[in-house]
């Protein structure tokens, strides 16, 4: 047990024991060897005491002591990894769970000692991730232990360095894992209509806890979105092969997280339609506790991916560095559909709130009008409610407001200062708890109408009337009504300038509390919108941008940019187009009978016909003829090496 301290101990970067530990040498090969014996043979005597010290001895010994650089080292090695995986696949009657746990973190502990190529690694992630619900539980343990590791370790790494291909799997891995989070969220929510009604409120107070690999995908997405967005160029370093290395490594990032947001979005819809088969069979079934469960199935709903990834890759995927036409073109089907899925089951339960209301007066009756009705009919049937939205107040910025607050109770030579700015606010509104107090007048809150103490000064409040200290208040004393601060910004400045007396209880000496508001009456605020609402908004923006970006098609080019002349030049008039029967307009190969003049003047504006595009019926009339000024007419004749042609009289 000391050395699985010690070994807890070594695991924090921090620390000066994790120091000493690295710099020391490296263990020999016969000293692992015989670790190796001891621990063979009390797998042979089944002494559980001596194999668990044993597991821990090589957590120690894989992490900082051992270096396979010779061969009879990699075949202690070997030695070493079968007694561990001999440990791993014992039958569960023949190991204990806590002998197991350790031979995990043994095998995580040396995985790139155990597993030096890149190929060996891969491969057991594989097989603990394919088999691992399968043939074994220790398998399934594996694959948590180390998957848990890698997401610490890819937290604290940046995109590209060289320990970051170590924590960020292949995209055949993420896949697998991705398939088991899709599998995980949707008997996750599977269970909301099955198991039975205790085990449904054991289910809620475990979430929403977030497996091993929901974690990792975790890890994955914000250590890919985090430096897209926070990356920045070295200042110090402006050479054109430093400004290449930025641009791949930004493409990187984008490739990487267009593969990985397409993925999970994939998974999402999947998990969205489960959600909705789930929400259809709670509301057409007669389940005692149908108003808890479809209540509880959004909590539950938070637990899966759709509240661990989806919110965050719908926030990132605003960012400017990520708008681009590449993503929107590759993501735009799949956000559609999760706002049909997403919009559809928000409305789903949100029709349900009047059928409660009508089982507590009549259940027989609630149960026989609309108990069975399919979704779509019930959708039909209330035309009152034509969205998810109706009815929902749509929490405004900073309607709950923003409290303000000294420590409680309040020391000696305490000082506090605090500036609170709501954007946008006429005024702001204080409401301050009816418990505030200080132990003399002159230990005072001071109130200011801006962002610093020269700001002009709106009240000043102190004392207590509890008969300690001074005894009375500051003026009318601690605020019972709202305090209206003109601005949108308010300053708030304390000073404790009393000592304590010794008679004084912690109630006269509480300090203050404020809550700071941008509107007069509290009853405006929201407890928020519901997580599916919520969500189906927050991929209607997205989508909506999206929309946009491909409205207005990929960014003008330089050699766009430097034609911009000869594009609006009138001479292009002269091109003559005709429209396909699939409706493409394309250039004419034959000249077309025209209804444009056949002189066009380049002193005034010339604009098209209406019906330019529509192929006239007729005969062929000549391409319409330009007046160029004499000015480029000589140009033209210079560049091209042709003289003006000279009339001659002619000779009778």
């Amino acid at each position: 047990m000391c050395i699985h301290q010690l070994n807890l101990l070594a695991a924090s970067n921090n620390l000066p024991i994790t120091n000493f530990l690295g710099k020391q040498h490296p263990i020999e090969a016969h000293h692992l060897s015989s670790i190796c014996d001891i621990m063979e043979k009390a797998m042979v005597n089944g002494d559980t005491c001596i194999i668990r010290c044993i597991l821990v001895v090589f957590q120690v010994v894989f992490k900082f002591f051992f270096s396979p650089q010779t061969e009879r080292n990699r075949d202690i090695v070997r030695r070493s990894g079968l007694l561990l995986w001999q440990l791993l696949m014992a039958p569960r009657d023949q190991i204990c769970s806590e002998i197991q746990k350790e031979v995990c973190l043994a095998i995580s502990s040396g995985l790139n000692i155990l597993y030096p190529g890149e190929a060996e690694i891969n491969n057991l992630l594989k097989l603990v991730l394919t088999e691992g619900e399968n043939r074994n539980s220790g398998l399934s343990q594996l694959r948590d232990v180390i998957l848990t590791n890698l997401a610490e370790q890819l937290q604290n790494n940046r995109f590209g360095s060289e320990d970051d291909d170590h924590y960020r799997l292949n995209d055949e891995l993420l896949h697998y894992i991705l398939k088991i989070v899709v599998r995980e969220s949707c008997v996750l929510i599977t269970k909301c209509q099955t198991v039975s009604k205790d085990d449904f409120q054991r289910l809620l107070s475990t979430v929403p806890a977030a497996s091993s690999c929901l974690r990792y995908l975790m890890a994955v997405q914000n250590h890919l979105l985090s430096n897209t967005i926070l990356i920045k160029p070295d200042e110090n370093d402006d050479s054109d092969s430093s400004l290449q290395g930025e641009t791949l490594k930004v493409q990187e990032l984008k490739t990487s997280i267009l593969s990985l947001a397409t993925q999970i979005l994939t998974g999402c819809d999947e998990v969205l339609e489960m959600l909705q088969q789930v929400t259809t069979a709670l509301i057409n079934s007669d389940i005692s506790d149908r108003e808890q469960r479809l209540k509880g199935l959004e909590q539950i709903t938070k637990a899966t991916m759709l509240g661990h990834l989806l919110p965050v890759l719908l926030t990132s995927l605003m960012h400017p560095n990520l708008q681009t036409l590449t993503m929107a073109d590759a993501l735009m089907p799949q956000l559609v559909q999760l706002v049909l899925y997403t919009s559809q089951t928000a409305l789903l339960l949100k029709t349900q709130s009047p059928v409660f209301s009508e089982l507590n007066s009549s259940p027989s009756c609630a149960s026989e009008q609309k108990g069975k009705l399919l979704p779509d009919e019930r959708m039909l049937e209330e035309k009152e409610e034509p969205g998810f939205l109706t009815g929902l107040k749509i929490p405004a910025p900073w309607a709950a407001g923003k409290t303000v607050e000294t420590v409680h109770p309040v020391r000696d030579n305490y000082k506090f200062k605090e500036t609170v700015h709501i954007p946008g606010a006429r005024c702001l509104y204080l409401r301050f708890d009816n418990r505030c107090s200080s132990q003399y007048d002159y230990d005072k809150l001071v109130i200011y109408a801006g962002p610093n103490t020269n700001s002009r000064k709106v009240a000043e409040y102190g004392g207590n009337t509890l008969g300690y200290g001074s005894r009375s208040v500051l003026g009318t004393g601690w605020p019972k009504d709202l305090v209206k601060v003109e601005g949108d910004t308010v300053t708030f400045s304390f000073e404790m300038r009393s000592g304590r007396e010794h008679n004084t209880p912690d109630k006269a000496m509480w300090g203050f509390a404020c809550t700071v508001r941008a509107q007069e009456s509290s009853e405006d605020v929201s407890g928020g919108l519901p997580f599916l609402v919520d969500l189906a908004l927050g991929l209607s923006v997205l989508a909506c941008s999206m929309l946009r970006i491909l409205y207005n098609g990929p960014e003008i080019t330089k050699d766009e940019e430097t034609c911009q002349e000869l594009l609006r030049s009138k001479l292009l008039q002269r091109c003559q187009w005709q429209v396909e029967a699939n409706g493409v307009i394309s250039p004419a190969l034959t000249p077309s009978p025209s209804p444009l003049p056949l002189t066009i003047d380049e002193d005034r504006e010339f604009t098209y016909p209406s019906d330019v595009l529509v192929p006239p019926v007729g005969h062929y009339f000549d391409l319409p003829r330009i007046r160029l000024p004499p000015g480029i007419m000589i140009k033209l004749r210079e560049i091209s090496g042709r003289a003006r042609p000279q009339f001659r009289p002619s000779i009778k």
